[in-house]
């Protein structure tokens, strides 16, 4: 039997100046009293008074709390502007972190208690357990390529702790994604440009998930296609960058579409430890993790590769060679980009990286979308390789 949950997404709109669409798709739900969620650097920018512009009177405030890995303390800083604003909607203008602060503090606006301490491990069926309430109307107006949009739940970091947890919940898949290229061009570069690389870890793990689908398979394919040969060219801010960039926020919708069908694999259950952990954004986290993963997984079971190497357009020929091969080409293509390839590169110690060993070893186990076994022991020798200690495994 094969299952595929589809989620609350009704519409992604796409193109430079498609934030305008905004106050439309506000009136179309009859809510006029959103709070746009951003953070500081946004905040502070000509670029959120595009997104104040588009909602006009529908705009009841704006919270600057987010930030990365949205900590818990912005999160209910967030939720109490909800609250006291009685507002009917909310707008995230940003990156992951802030699509995630929004998403968690209008969990604890729908519930009436915080949900930042309610938050638990990653438990991908939990985010399409039936609602029959339609709960708070959320707008996404991504200026990254995490894909935070696309699922129904959000990540919230207890700052004593530096745990991140994730609140998951049917209802707080946006309902619309704005895609406009026009409010991307103050994105650092290693931002953009490592989110993208992120784009490629949420694709090949959908591909080489052991619950893989047709659907899946063909969103993540094209997202491979589209990253590949539209990031390069989608860095600066100038017009010429525009169909770059919306070719590039677009992949990254059908990167992670299908993903919490197929559930993700080693690079995210690494990933996922690593950057709350110790402060790295999780795009950094795929630049890191993401080929010594495909190395290992390709030694294993190679022949789960076949159609990322048909992405990639790597030749089919012997599986574990075309399989390691699809590695090479990864790595390279992330070789362009001024990005950090190795924890000491961050000045993380080997010691404290093997120790994350267990808690990815029980993310992992969770995601339950390996195909071959994993121990331990392979998570620390993998740990000992991201950090630049260890060989190849």
């Amino acid at each position: 039997m094969s299952e595929f949950n589809l989620t609350r997404l009704e519409k992604v709109i796409s193109g430079p100046g498609s934030v305008d669409a905004l106050g439309a798709e506000m009136d179309a739900r009859g809510v006029a009293r959103a709070v746009i969620v951003t953070g500081a650097s946004l905040g502070r920018s000509h670029l959120l008074e595009r997104v104040r512009g588009a909602l006009g009177a529908r705009c009841a405030g704006v919270s600057c709390h987010a930030a990365e890995h949205a900590p818990a303390g912005g999160v209910r800083a967030i939720s109490a502007m909800l609250t006291e604003l009685q507002a009917d909607a909310v707008i995230s203008f940003g990156g992951g972190s802030a699509i995630d602060s929004a998403k968690v503090a209008a969990a604890s606006f729908m519930n009436a208690r915080d949900m930042t301490l309610e938050g638990g491990p990653l438990d991908l069926k939990r985010a399409f357990a039936p609602r029959r309430d339609a709960g708070m109307v959320h707008i996404a107006i991504p200026t990254t390529l995490s894909a935070g949009a696309f699922t129904p739940g959000g990540g919230v970091t207890d700052e004593a702790t530096h745990i991140k947890r994730a609140v998951l919940d049917a209802r707080l898949q946006p309902c619309v994604v704005i895609h406009d290229p026009e409010l991307c061009t103050q994105t650092p570069d290693l931002l953009w440009v490592s989110t993208g690389i992120r784009v490629l870890d949420h694709a090949i793990e959908t591909l080489y998930s052991k619950r893989a689908h047709p659907l899946s398979n063909a969103l993540a394919f094209s997202a491979i296609r589209m990253i590949v040969e539209h990031l390069p060219a989608s860095r600066g801010p100038d017009r010429t960058s525009y169909p770059h960039r919306t070719r590039c926020l677009d992949a990254a919708w059908l990167s992670l579409y299908g993903a919490f069908n197929t559930g993700l694999g080693l690079s995210h259950a690494l990933g996922h430890q690593i950057g709350p952990a110790f402060g790295i954004a999780h795009g950094v986290t795929s630049s890191l993790c993401l080929v010594p993963a495909m190395r290992f997984i390709a030694t294993r079971t190679p022949e789960c590769f076949e159609e990322i190497a048909e992405a990639l357009r790597v030749p089919w020929t012997e599986p574990r060679s075309s399989a390691l091969a699809c590695a090479d080409v990864i790595q390279s293509f992330i070789a362009q980009f001024e990005v950090p390839t190795r924890l000491r590169q961050l000045n993380v110690s080997s010691e404290r990286a093997v120790a994350l060993a267990d808690a990815v070893f029980a993310e992992l186990n969770l995601f339950d979308a390996m195909r071959h076994p994993v121990r331990v022991q392979d998570i620390r020798q993998l740990l000992a390789q991201i950090h630049g200690d260890g060989a190849v495994a």
